[in-house]
């Protein structure tokens, strides 16, 4: 056994592998002798270095060694880490590191001597990385996760309070321009700074009816006499007239003047029109109408086709709401359907007006004095207005100077993006007119302000809301049809619902709520949750939803499109029998501040409204309920006498798949673990295109398209199988008026109930099959999804 020492000299280099010596450290090397190689011609190189090593003062030189002992290195062996060699046993897949090649000494120390640099600097880089990680995320703040909707729904309503309403309110009043256009430039630039990022403010010249330089008047001939629209006489009209005559008149009116005498058809149904015109020629006379019961339209389509030269309009006391003073107020109406009447294709003769009939709105007291009626007084012992029997009918002339000019509107329309399903849209309306928005504009801002505001509590909505603030509403709802044609191929695949703000708070008796029957459910909940705490504490109502056609920019998306809607608001009314269609006249606008001095009911409206906006755009499954249709179509079908058998049968099988489909396939789609993303928008769309079964191809004037929508009266009815009857009726008073029986105009008369019952049938078995096809949807879908 021999001993060596071997030490790495600062001169020449070392042959075979060595460990750098660190002052007198000592290495044994433990070779068997045995195994050791005879002696070499490396042997002197070896022994020269041994030498060199001498004599650069290693410590410790030791004897020198003995020539004829020294044995090369074997190069199978490696290192243990106690610096022990031993020699590997026949390894195939060793590689040696060794080699006694004196040129490539000084590379592997420049490779030792670059990988250690190299290491040292990966090593600071990735330092560097975790230091600079490490502060920097100490500065961010924690993740808050999304709040459940529990949660989220009470802190949305927090945000909503009366007091911020009223200020908004009394921000939006103190604009010094009152025109539409800065109305609606002051909405754009809040609606962006409230956080929407997507604002958009549009324009579209439309053609205007707006009120002469001088006011309609009405001429009783045989007294002598000329009044004005509230009952006053002509040369009594003072400096403040002039602002009054705004609320006036009846928009899109033919102009003139029309002599005749006065004819007193009540509420203008088909029965009054029989009992009035009876035995007298009607050619050119002036129709006297109330308000209320039928579509204003509907009544003046009548009044047209039986002859009547001019139509004045008026509320009776006795129908009038609580607290509302009729009797010296004209008010203004519409007779524009919707839109602008310039694309109606309105001949030249014409000039703007919509109806060949002079209409004129009067008051309550100038009505009475026409039909020379004695009847006094308001409440249960009212007594309506009518005039006597065999009392002699006064001879009037009606001028109507109203003008027409092209002028422009605006719509203010703005983006919540939602982020899982951000094409389909959940409309909220308002409107912004200066003389009938009232606190809309402020419950609509209050709403932008509490929503964006959870967004930036890191809430993101599924879908998306959009809010419209429509211009020209009072004359026909101009804003939101022009903007709903312009985009109704978006909309009739995109539109889930409409949320209306038309007029919430018009009164403080009752709450009321109209829907689609799709919502009907939704609806019903949120009013019965918000009664809870109502305003008189204790002394509630129950909920009060019906599906009775909306007035307003809703017509337009229920209507056309058949967009499931809903509307909450406050009223002063009575039985809706009578007074639903009194809101078509348009008297000018009480202050909000004085109509609802705390904003209370604002704040109810505003908090209902979030409520059902955020039911929408969160739900996963869209909170429709196809079995209230179904429930509603058999509810109108109750009058059996008129139904035939296959349409009950019908009506029964859509109630059968309809309960089937909303318990089998939504409730499971509602259960996050069995919610597949591709199979709920599915079943989303077949709930929003529900209601376009029943789209119908046209209607009476007035009339919704949309069959779910029904008319005010004592039974539910489909509004085509009411008026059908009627057309019967005023085909026979027709055909006596003009004395032309002729077969050729009585068979389309009596056919009119067998058409209306096809289409009804035909609405029924569609909704049916895209019931059928829903369910469809969900047959092969797992139940246990793992």
């Amino acid at each position: 056994m021999a001993y060596r020492k071997v030490c790495d000299t600062q001169g020449g280099p070392l042959v075979g592998e060595v460990l750098h010596c660190s002052g007198g450290l000592d290495l044994d090397w433990d070779l068997d002798k045995e195994e050791l190689q005879e002696p070499g011609p490396n042997m002197d190189r070896m022994q020269m270095q041994h030498v060199d090593c001498q004599r650069s003062g290693c410590s410790d030189p030791g004897p020198d060694p003995d020539p004829e002992l020294m044995e090369p290195i074997q190069p199978s062996v490696s290192v243990s880490p106690h610096g022990r060699f031993e020699r590997l046993q026949e390894d195939p897949n060793y590689i040696s590191h060794f080699t006694r090649a004196p040129g490539h000494k000084g590379q592997r120390r420049l490779h030792c001597f670059l990988l250690r640099y190299f290491l040292a600097g990966v090593g600071l880089f990735v330092l560097g990385i975790l230091i600079g990680w490490f502060t920097h995320t100490s500065t961010i703040k924690p993740s808050i996760p999304p709040p459940d909707s529990s949660d989220l729904l009470e802190e949305l309503l927090k945000g909503i309070t009366a007091d911020k309403i009223d200020a908004l309110q009394r921000s939006f009043s103190s604009l010094a321009d009152d025109s539409e256009e800065s109305r609606a430039r002051y909405l754009y630039n809040q609606w962006v700074g409230l956080g929407l990022t997507d604002v958009h403010l549009s324009n579209h010249t439309v053609l205007l009816s707006l009120p002469g330089p001088t006011p309609n008047t009405i001429t009783d001939r045989s007294g002598h006499q000329c009044f004005l629209p509230n009952g006053l006489p002509c040369d009594q009209r003072g400096p403040n007239d002039l602002p009054k005559q705004q609320f006036s008149y009846a928009a899109y009116s033919a102009v003139g003047s029309v002599q005749g005498e006065v004819v007193d058809v009540q509420y203008g149904s088909v029965d009054d029109l029989r009992r009035a015109t009876d035995g007298m020629n009607i050619t050119n006379q002036i129709a006297i109408v109330k308000l209320g019961r039928a579509p204003l339209l509907y009544k003046l389509s009548l009044l047209s086709e039986l002859g009547f030269g001019g139509v004045l309009l008026y509320i009776d006391p006795c129908d009038a709401p609580p607290g509302r003073h009729t009797w010296r107020q004209a008010f203004r109406v519409t007779l524009n359907p919707g839109g602008n009447p310039a694309n109606a294709g309105l001949s030249r003769e014409a000039g703007g007006a919509l109806t060949s009939l002079l209409v004129q709105p009067i008051s309550s007291s100038l009505a009475k004095t026409l039909l020379s009626s004695p009847s006094t007084g308001q409440g249960d012992s009212c007594v309506p207005l009518a005039m006597p029997p065999n009392t002699e009918r006064k001879k009037i002339t009606l001028t109507v100077g109203n003008q027409f000019s092209n002028k422009k509107i605006y719509n203010v329309v703005g983006y919540l993006k939602g982020k899982r399903n951000p094409d389909r849209y959940v409309l909220v309306g308002s409107r912004h007119d200066s003389d009938q928005g009232g606190g809309t504009s402020a419950i609509m801002n209050q709403l932008i302000a509490a929503l964006t505001e959870q967004t930036k509590n890191r809430w993101v909505p599924d879908r998306t809301t959009v809010f419209c603030s429509w211009g020209g509403s009072a004359l026909g709802n101009i804003g939101s049809f022009e903007w709903g044609k312009d985009n109704s191929v978006v909309l009739q695949s995109s539109a889930v619902a409409y949320v209306s703000l038309n007029a919430p708070v018009r009164g403080t008796e009752t709450l009321r709520a109209t829907a689609s029957p799709t919502l009907l459910q939704l609806t019903s909940d949120i009013q019965r949750r918000q009664l809870l705490s109502c305003i008189r504490g204790g002394n509630c109502p129950g909920p009060n939803v019906s599906s009775l056609q909306l007035p307003g920019d809703v017509s337009f998306f229920a209507n056309q499109l058949a967009v499931p809607t809903m509307e909450f608001a406050f009223e002063q009314a009575k039985s809706e029998e009578i007074t639903s269609f009194l809101s078509e006249a348009q008297f000018s606008a009480e202050s909000p501040k004085t109509l609802d001095p705390l904003f209370k009911f604002h704040e109810t409206i505003a908090k209902m409204t979030a409520e059902a906006i955020l039911r929408l755009v969160n739900d996963p499954v869209l909170p429709f309920y196809p079995l209230d249709i179904a429930l509603d179509v058999q509810n109108k079908l109750k009058d059996k006498s008129m139904v035939s058998p296959a349409l009950l049968s019908s009506a029964s099988s859509l109630r059968d798949h309809a309960a089937f489909f909303q318990s089998e396939t939504m409730r499971p789609a509602n259960d996050p673990k069995e919610r597949d993303p591709s199979h709920v928008r599915m079943l989303n769309d077949v709930l929003r295109d529900l209601e376009k079964s029943f789209i119908i191809p046209q209607t009476a004037p007035g009339v919704y398209r949309n069959l779910l929508y029904s008319l005010p009266g004592k039974t539910p009815q489909f509004s085509i199988l009411r008026f059908s009857q009627e057309v019967v009726l005023h085909c026979n008073v027709t055909n006596k008026a003009s004395k032309n029986n002729s077969a050729n105009k009585e068979a389309p008369c009596h056919s009119s109930t067998n058409q209306s019952l096809s289409l009804i049938l035909r609405a029924i078995r569609s909704a049916e099959r895209l019931v059928c096809f829903g369910l469809e949807l969900f047959e092969n879908y797992p139940s246990d999804r793992k």
